[in-house]
Parts: C-alpha cells; structure tokens; sequence
C-alpha cells in the first residue's frame, strides 16, 4: 500500500503542475518574464519554467529520478510563488481560507515526493538514490 501511496502522491503532485507547464507549451512564457522584469531579474529566467512545470513532472509522473526532479520542481514553484505570490502568506483568500494555501500544497507536496522516493510503482522502481 506505501508503494501505491507513493504513485498516488506523484501522479496529484506532478499531475497538477503539468497543467501549468502545457499552458506555457502553448502560450508561451511571456506572463513569467513579465513578472521577473518586474523585479529586475533577467527576462531569460523565464525559459526555466518549462524545466520545473513540463520536464520535473514529467520525471516525477513516470518515476524515474524522482527525488531529484522533485527538488528541481519545488524550488521552482518556490521561487514563483516567492516572486508573485509573497503577499499572500499574510492574508485569507475571499472564501476565509489562507490565501497561500495553493502555493503551499505545491512545494510542500514536492519536497514530500523528495522525501518519500518514487516506490516501486514506477519507471526506475525506486532502486537508486535520487529514485
């Protein structure tokens, strides 16, 4: 059953990113070097975006590599919320929840999925250090 666990909290995790990477796929990461030029970092950052939101959930949806994919993702999403979203770690969304709490199931879901390995319901079947 943990390994079931296992696929079950990669396939959510990397699932749901993925969604934002196609979107990126297909409209390009304009949005994102917007919001680096913004803060004065360079616009060429953006292009990182499709490692963490395309190819960090596509390791970790297939398992292989999982650990290390994992961190790769939950930096990135780190990153993006700390430079868009910093502000709403201090206030509560419109509905009465924590107006962070979305950022926070990714990264924190990723360091999990970091912490935990692939299982062996998955690509590599967790046999090496970084599955």
């Amino acid at each position: 059953m943990e390994d079931l666990g296992k696929l079950l909290l990669r396939l959510l995790v990397g699932g749901l990113m993925l969604f934002h990477g196609i979107d990126k796929l297909l409209h390009g990461p304009g949005d994102v070097a917007h919001d680096l030029a913004e803060h004065g970092l360079p616009t060429l950052m953006a292009y990182g975006v499709y490692v963490g939101e395309v190819v960090a959930p596509v390791f970790i949806l297939v398992g292989a590599w999982t650990r290390l994919w994992a961190l790769v993702y939950g930096f990135n999403v780190l990153f993006a919320v700390l430079l868009v979203h910093a502000h709403d770690f201090g206030r509560l969304a419109p509905t009465g929840g924590w107006a962070a709490e979305l950022y926070v199931f990714y990264v924190v879901g990723a360091f999990v999925v970091a912490l935990l390995g692939s299982g062996r319901c998955a690509l590599r079947r967790g046999v090496g250090r970084w599955d």
